[in-house]
């Protein structure tokens, strides 16, 4: 069809333009997708944020958005290096040339019992993890939620599933039926401590359950790596862990509340 222009009135005659139709039917296309590439990168405006139901659960935020404030590199009180960013809504484990540099990073604060969650992405072939009660709080090593790429990195192949997503690291793997999306794609994760007992989620489904100090975990712990490891296990006061293991990785939406001793 042939688009047709119409002159103004003291003109009579029809002016046809069809290369009109071609130039849109070029340009739309590329600004469909300048429209999808600003979209996929801009900030989520509600990421970040509490509703006044989550202010009232008592519900914190451990992750501004725009800040590393809250965290420091762990057995210092300096703030993360350079590597862990605060960008486009993100905490920002950065790789360049090759390598990330960025060491792990805790939390100022320290938790006992607690209810956390957060949205997590990984890079392409990633290892990271997410650890919690530690026994040296100056040291990267406690329980562990483990955060991988499980189709690219050959650590999901070991240990009988135990180094797989969402596993407690080298103890439990997580359920058969866990639904887990991959490697550039984001996850929502839950992480629960109440007493001894300890639960672990994956977009909406329970992976992983236990209870400190069990016969059945004092078992675990006896064939794991951690075995000479003294206090692992033990229920503890501790801060929140982000490890760097090498990989590039993001988050954000990171939420805790304190629970009532059990």
């Amino acid at each position: 069809m042939e688009a047709v222009l119409h002159c103004a009135p003291a003109r009579t005659a029809v002016c046809n333009i069809p290369h009109i139709d071609i130039m849109l039917a070029r340009l739309l296309p590329l600004a469909l997708v300048a429209f999808s590439a600003a979209a996929t990168f801009a900030a989520d405006p509600a990421a970040n944020t509490l509703t006044l139901e989550e202010k009232s659960a008592g519900w914190k935020l451990l992750f501004d958005g725009t800040s590393t404030k809250g965290w420091h590199s762990i057995g210092k009180t300096t703030p993360p290096p350079a590597a862990w960013a605060a960008e486009e809504g993100e905490l920002r484990l950065l790789k360049k040339d090759g390598k990330t540099g960025g060491g792990d990073i805790v939390t100022e604060e320290e938790f006992t019992d607690f209810e956390l969650t957060w949205d997590w992405n990984i890079a392409e072939g990633g290892n990271s993890g997410l650890k919690y009660n530690l026994p040296d709080p100056t040291k990267g090593v406690g329980c562990e939620y483990q955060l991988l790429d499980d189709e690219k990195n050959e650590d999901a192949k070991v240990r009988n599933g135990t180094h797989v997503t969402a596993s407690l690291y080298d103890l439990i793997p997580p359920a058969a039926d866990k639904k887990i999306n991959p490697a550039g794609q984001w996850n929502h994760s839950r992480l629960l401590v109440h007493g001894n007992h300890v639960e672990q989620w994956i977009n909406g489904g329970k992976v992983v359950s236990f209870d400190f100090g069990s016969p059945e975990m004092t078992k675990l712990i006896e064939e794991s790596k951690f075995k000479n490891t003294k206090g692992w296990g033990v229920k503890t006061k501790s801060p929140i862990l982000l490890q760097d293991h090498g990989g590039a990785i993001s988050f954000k939406n990171i939420k805790i509340r304190h629970l009532a001793a059990k």
